[in-house]
C-alpha cells in the first residue's frame, strides 16, 4: 500500500521544523529556559565602541550582554544621557555569605555595598568596549532608583575618562613655558660646556703629563732607595760575620759580669736580712756605741759644769 505524496511533504516539512527548533535551543545554549534580570546602566559621557549585543563582564567573566542603548536629552540643560540596558544572565554570578546567617545578596544591596559599572575597552585596536561590573566598596553610597520598574547600576567613570580629566586638569600653556625655559636653560649649559671643554682638555693633558713626570721620578727615586737598602743589607751581613767573634767574646763577659753583680747583691741581702747574724752583730756594736756616746756626754756634762768635782771623783777612785 503506497502512501500519499501529501503525507510525505507533510511529514518532511514537520521533521524539518523539529531539525531546527533543535538546532536553535542547541546554538543558544538553551538560553529560552535561562532566567534573565534586566538592569539599566546611565551614562553621561561618550559609549563610543558599545553597541547592542556587547560583553557585560564582572572583572572580565562574561555574565551578560548589553540588550538596548537610547539617548535622553534635556530640553532644559541640553544634557544628554544615555541609557543602556543589560541583560544578566542568572546563574553566572553567585552571591555567596561567609558568615553563619548564610543569606545571599540581591542586586539592590550589591549596589548598597558598592556595585557600579563602568566601560572597559575591549581591544585597543577595534576599540570596541565593554561594560564590566565590579565591586568598589570605597565608592560613594548613592540611593537605590528604578526606571519603570527596573533597577539602576550607577556607573562610574572610565579610565580613558579619569585619564582625559586629568589631562584637562593640567595647565599645558604654562607647563609648556616652564618646559621651554628648562630647555632653554639646558641649552646655555650645554653652550657654556661646549666653550670650557677645549680649556679644560688642554688642563687635563698638561696635568696628565706632570703626572706621568711625577711617576718616573718617583720611580727612579724607589730604585735608587732600594738598591740603598740591598748595599746597607750586604755591609751589615759582612760587619756580622767579620766582628762575630769579637761580639761572642764582649757579650761572655757581659755574662759574667752580670753573674758577679747577682752574687754581691745576693750578699748583700744575706748581710741586711732581719735574721742575719751580721746584721745582728751590727745592730749590737751601734747600740754600744750609743751607750759609749751617751756616757761621754754626760760626763762632758759634769766636767763643764765642775771640773774640780770630776777630777776629785776620778783621783778617789
Amino acid at each position: 500500500m503506497s502512501v500519499p505524496r501529501e503525507t510525505l511533504v507533510g511529514g518532511f516539512v514537520l521533521g524539518g521544523i523539529a531539525i531546527g527548533i533543535c538546532a536553535i535551543l542547541t546554538f543558544s545554549s538553551l538560553q529560552l529556559f535561562q532566567r534573565h534580570t534586566a538592569v539599566i546602566v546611565i551614562f553621561r559621557d561618550s559609549v563610543a565602541g558599545l553597541s547592542v549585543g556587547s560583553a557585560v563582564t564582572f572583572r572580565g567573566v562574561n555574565i551578560g550582554r548589553v540588550k538596548e542603548m537610547r539617548v535622553h536629552v534635556d530640553q532644559a540643560d541640553h544634557t544628554p544621557v544615555i541609557p543602556v540596558f543589560l541583560d544578566l544572565e542568572h546563574g553566572n554570578i553567585v552571591w555567596t555569605d561567609s558568615s553563619k546567617s548564610g543569606k545571599q545578596w540581591t542586586l539592590e544591596e550589591a549596589v548598597k555595598a558598592g556595585l557600579r559599572a563602568q566601560l572597559t575597552q575591549q581591544s585597543l585596536i577595534t576599540g570596541i568596549m565593554t561594560v564590566n561590573l565590579d565591586l568598589h566598596p570605597t565608592a560613594a553610597a548613592v540611593p537605590i532608583k528604578f526606571h519603570d520598574g527596573v533597577l539602576e547600576i550607577p556607573a562610574i567613570p572610565s579610565e580613558i575618562e579619569i585619564l582625559k580629566d586629568q589631562l584637562m586638569g593640567l595647565n599645558l600653556p604654562e607647563l609648556g613655558a616652564e618646559t621651554r625655559k628648562a630647555l632653554a636653560s639646558l641649552q646655555k649649559t650645554l653652550d657654556a660646556l661646549s666653550a670650557n671643554v677645549g680649556p679644560l682638555a688642554a688642563k687635563l693633558g698638561t696635568t696628565v703629563e706632570d703626572t706621568d713626570t711625577a711617576i718616573r721620578r718617583l720611580r727612579v727615586g724607589a730604585t735608587r732607595t732600594l738598591a740603598n737598602y740591598d748595599r746597607l743589607e750586604r755591609v751589615a751581613q759582612e760587619q756580622i760575620s767579620v766582628n762575630g767573634k769579637d761580639l761572642a767574646v764582649v757579650l761572655k763577659s757581659t755574662e759574667d759580669a752580670m753573674t758577679r753583680a747577682n752574687a754581691v747583691l745576693a750578699s748583700l741581702e744575706e748581710i741586711s736580712g732581719p735574721r742575719s747574724e751580721t746584721r745582728q752583730d751590727l745592730e749590737a756594736s751601734v747600740r754600744d756605741l750609743a751607750a759609749s756616746a751617751s756616757s761621754l756626754r754626760e760626763f762632758t756634762h759634769d766636767f763643764e759644769r765642775q771640773p774640780v768635782g770630776v777630777l776629785l771623783r776620778r783621783r778617789s777612785r
